[in-house]
């Protein structure tokens, strides 16, 4: 066989095929020659699509023994992308020697390129829809109350009470002898304390909106009867 015929009928062809994109490098001691490819919908310059420029060197014997391949300027390729090519492309010419055969390998790297891209689209769309997931997760749990047991409810209300005052005002009323407001009574009533465990030991889990309990002193809860200037008989029939 006449390696160098075969070698300058083939970049012969190749030019036909690839005109305007086959650029020659060098001619001696061995033709070497890169052909631009890429996938379906790439854009130069930005994130969609894959690219690349594969560089053929001719070796002596070539086409039966295997020639030179480079992969140069890739566009969005990942990580370890250029040695897998590579490494299908070495896999291709093992399986074509005898036969000249850089169109068979420009023809499977660009069906590479197109499925390595279909792969980084689903990715791609995949962390799309995890990322809107989360998003709408946290935003539920905005509007969602604390969600309490029997234990974190008596902790709460122990810190509740606290905060307002209502231990206090008892220990202080008890001290001094007086008899506590109705809305007092309400506040430290402890029958109130067994009640609400008894519904959350029978029910399910429920959620508490702590600023219900914010305004608790506009409220008028104390009884008539605790005020100094109540009448029992100047109550009304609609009284």
């Amino acid at each position: 066989m006449d390696y160098i015929e075969e070698q300058n009928n083939e970049v012969e062809a190749l030019e036909h095929i690839y005109s305007g994109e086959l650029e020659v490098i060098a001619t001696e001691p061995f033709h070497k020659f890169a052909i631009p490819i890429k996938s379906e919908e790439h854009e130069p310059e930005s994130n969609n699509g894959l690219a690349c420029r594969l560089e053929f060197t001719y070796t002596e014997k070539y086409p039966e023994e295997p020639l030179i391949i480079n992969i140069e300027d890739t566009e969005n390729f990942e990580d370890g992308n250029d040695e897998e090519l590579h490494a299908h492309l070495v896999e291709q010419m093992n399986e074509n020697l005898g036969i000249v055969m850089v169109f068979t390998l420009v023809s499977a790297a660009q069906e590479w390129l197109n499925v390595q891209w279909d792969k980084v689209k689903l990715h791609r769309e995949e962390n799309a829809a995890l990322k809107l997931k989360e998003e709408e997760e946290a935003e539920l749990k905005r509007f969602e109350g604390t969600r309490v047991t029997v234990e974190t409810f008596l902790s709460w209300k122990e810190k509740f009470d606290e905060e307002t005052g209502y231990k206090k005002r008892k220990e202080l009323a008890e001290k001094e002898g007086k008899k506590l407001t109705g809305r007092e009574l309400f506040m430290t009533d402890k029958t109130l304390d067994q009640s609400d465990l008894k519904f959350l030991e029978d029910g399910d889990a429920v959620k508490v909106d702590e600023s219900l309990f914010q305004n608790m002193d506009d409220l008028d809860l104390d009884d008539d009867e605790d005020d100094p200037d109540f009448d029992p008989n100047n109550l009304s029939e609609d009284d």
